[in-house]
Order: structure tokens, then C-alpha cells, then sequence
């Protein structure tokens, strides 16, 4: 019962963090509220797609910025996934 409830809660966690790592990625690369728009602006992004963004060297540059966005997707599905394992036992 506490490992479903600790699945759950980590789950959340990963959601709202790969949000706020979005956002700040949408912000940042198209200069939205003012801000500048600049090359680090998926920087929080990288973590969370950890290890799916190494593999993406080999792509086109211009798919690179929105691939890399998309890569946390990977670790959200293997997250859920195991929560939904633990949950069934």
C-alpha cells in the first residue's frame, strides 16, 4: 500500500517538474512575457529526458529542439508503467 502511495506521489512529481520544464522551454525559446529567447532555454528539459537524449545526435538539427522536448514522454511512460505493475501486485 505505501509503495502505490510513493509510485503515485513520484509519478505527480515527474508531471508537474517535465510542466515546468516545458513551459519554461516554451517561454525561453520563443521569447514569450518579454524574456529573451536564447540556447539554454531547454536546460531543464535535459534531466528528465535523461537517458533518451543522448540518443538523438544522429537526428536533423531541426528536429532536435522538439525531440528533445518530447524525450521526458519516455521516462513518464516507463514511470507509469511501473506504477501500474506495483499497483496490480
Amino acid at each position: 500500500m505505501a509503495v502505490r502511495g510513493a509510485c503515485r506521489i513520484l509519478l505527480v512529481v515527474f508531471i508537474g517538474l517535465y510542466a515546468i520544464a516545458l513551459a519554461l522551454f516554451v517561454i525561453g525559446t520563443f521569447g514569450l512575457f518579454g524574456s529573451e529567447s536564447g540556447p539554454l532555454a531547454g536546460f531543464f528539459l535535459v534531466p528528465l529526458g535523461l537517458p533518451w537524449i543522448m540518443m538523438l545526435d544522429v537526428l536533423p538539427d531541426d528536429t532536435l529542439p522538439w525531440l528533445a522536448a518530447a524525450s521526458p514522454l519516455v521516462n513518464l511512460c516507463i514511470v507509469y508503467a511501473a506504477c501500474r505493475l506495483i499497483g496490480k501486485r
